[in-house]
Order: C-alpha cells, then structure tokens, then sequence
C-alpha cells in the first residue's frame, strides 16, 4: 500500500526542507556523534498514527522520555536510512520488509547529547503487531493516533529548566516534548494537519536527575 493522500503535501516538501525548518538549533560542523531515527506513519481508522518509544528508565541520555525509534550511526551501515531501520528492528522489532522509506530529513542537533541526528520518514505500509521489544532500550512503545495529536486539548508548551519553551503534546498518560515533541510540530505543520491551539497553556518541565542528559 503506498502513502496515503493526507501525507502528500509533507512528502512534496521533503526535497527542498532546511534545518531551520525543523529546529531552532543550527549544527555545528564539529559535532562528530551521529545518529538517526525513524518518523513512521502508519494508517489508522481514516487518517493515521505515529510509532513512538519511552527510552528505559536506566538509561543515562535521555532516560524515560518519549523518543522515535532509532540510534547510533555504525560502521556497516549502508546509509542514514538503514540505520534507521536496523535500530527500529533492534529495539522494537519493527519489520523492515513492511516499511516504505519516503524520504531522509534536514540532519539536526540535539544539543545535550552533541548528536547530529537525521530523522528518516517512512510509511508503515504493512503494519505487524509489536512483541519483540529490548528492554534494555524500551519500556514502552505507542502507537499514537494523529488526531490525538491535532486535538488543541492535548497541546501545550513546555518550558525547561533553562527557561527555553516548547511544544508539548499530552498523550496517552505521557508528555511528548524536547526533540520529538518540536519534530513532530513541525511536521504537522508542514504537512498542514495543525489547526489552532491554546499556547497560553504551559507545563513545567521538572529538573532532571544528576548525571542524565535531557533533550532541550
């Protein structure tokens, strides 16, 4: 099954999309660590859903947050998009085979950690059930609907720690914010699936425990 016509205005962009487009950081060109993720749509009802992971608890960058399934560049791979999909196959069991890659984003930089991390958009044409999940990378995975997403009810800013906002998103008893939260804004607006929000509403970002990373 090819991508479905509510994601024709986001592929149509993907080509001629900046980094700016994306984020508020600019990559620095001496940051060496990089990485890439998984942006996977797949159908749900009549429009669609996203796949997002809570990292393990333990782990010390960005340690129970919501993230795209993804990591580490390694050497053997092929290319940002394979990465992509060795990781999603790694930590979640995702199917290669059942993903259509549509295309690589802006390479951006997620400051804390000092990685360049390339988000890769793909269709989850034929979608499987999630069973095989590596604990010590996951505690949970979401299949979040995008209406969900759209809701204004379930929009909100985040401010952090250093007093920098956000966008936020209240799903599924989680807050999605920092990298994943600002992609996926942008994303939604872009694809022009946003429709207006109250952004008076503010959540408080808590301080993080000593000696972990936090994506800003």
């Amino acid at each position: 099954m090819s991508a479905p016509e509510w994601m024709n205005q986001l592929i149509t962009r993907l080509p001629t999309l900046q980094p700016s487009d994306l984020s508020r950081h600019a990559v620095p060109e001496e940051s060496t660590r990089e990485a890439a993720v998984l942006v996977l749509f797949g159908p749900r009802d009549n429009f669609g859903e996203v796949v997002i992971i809570e990292r393990a608890s333990h782990l010390k960058a960005h340690p129970g947050q919501p993230a795209f399934p993804g990591g580490r560049v390694e050497e053997g791979d092929s290319s940002l998009s394979q990465t992509a999909l060795r990781e999603a196959k790694e930590e979640i069991g995702l199917n290669p085979d059942s993903i259509e890659i549509l295309g690589e984003l802006p390479q951006l930089w997620i400051p804390p950690s000092n990685f360049k991390v390339t988000p890769v958009l793909g269709w989850w044409h034929t979608p499987h059930e999630i069973t095989n999940i590596d604990a010590n990378e996951v505690q949970a995975v979401h299949q979040i609907p995008l209406a969900d997403l759209i809701n204004p009810a379930n929009r909100t800013r985040v401010r952090h720690v250093n007093g920098s906002f956000g966008p936020g998103f209240n799903v599924e008893s989680m807050l999605i914010w920092g990298f994943t939260g600002g992609l996926i804004s942008r994303l939604m607006d872009i694809a022009g699936w946003s429709i207006p929000w109250d952004e008076s509403v503010i959540v408080e970002l808590p301080a993080p425990a000593p000696n972990t990373e936090v994506t800003s």
